[in-house]
């Protein structure tokens, strides 16, 4: 086997201004929000493929659009795990285990699908916050940037969806 087969994910020296234990410290949270946004993603696309109803043409695009969003995020995420040096974690079952978003196996209707990703928006939201106050405690300001800017997303991302439901 030629060396560039043998290639392999792992942790990888760096020399920054941010500690090694910090990138570490990070590099968990960020696996955490990883999974997370990863968990949204999945229910975000299934509600798609699955809405039926009066809604149906308006939650399917819009949520179109929001899993279109979380999967380049999941992929910014999972950059910034590597950029810190660490290997991004992987698989379903350790995605599920980390998440703070509930997995669903049932279909609820239009507006429970709707204010399910709303509420999980938030919580995503709030989850970046403490990953935020970290960054900014080590001066990652890069890490902070990054998901100070997916809060504002995921907001907005909660807002839509609440604004479909309002009668």
């Amino acid at each position: 086997m030629t060396t560039a087969l043998k290639a392999r994910a792992e942790k990888l020296p760096l020399d920054t201004q941010v500690p090694k234990r910090d990138r570490q410290a990070l590099s968990a949270l960020l696996g955490k929000t990883l999974a997370s946004t990863y968990v949204l993603y999945h229910k975000t696309h299934g509600f798609h493929w699955n809405v039926t109803g009066p809604l149906f043409y308006s939650v399917h695009k819009l949520t179109d659009d929001q899993y279109r969003d979380l999967a380049v995020a999941v992929d910014d995420i999972a950059e910034r795990i590597r950029a810190l040096g660490s290997a991004a974690p992987m698989g379903l079952s350790n995605y599920l285990a980390d998440t703070s978003i509930d997995d669903v196996a049932d279909f609820p209707d239009a507006g429970g699908m709707l204010n399910e990703l709303a509420a999980d928006h938030l919580t995503l939201a709030d989850l970046m916050r403490d990953v935020v106050k970290a960054a900014e405690e080590v001066n990652d300001v890069y890490t902070a940037d990054l998901l100070t800017a997916r809060i504002g997303v995921h907001e907005e991302a909660a807002w839509m969806l609440k604004a479909i439901t309002v009668q």
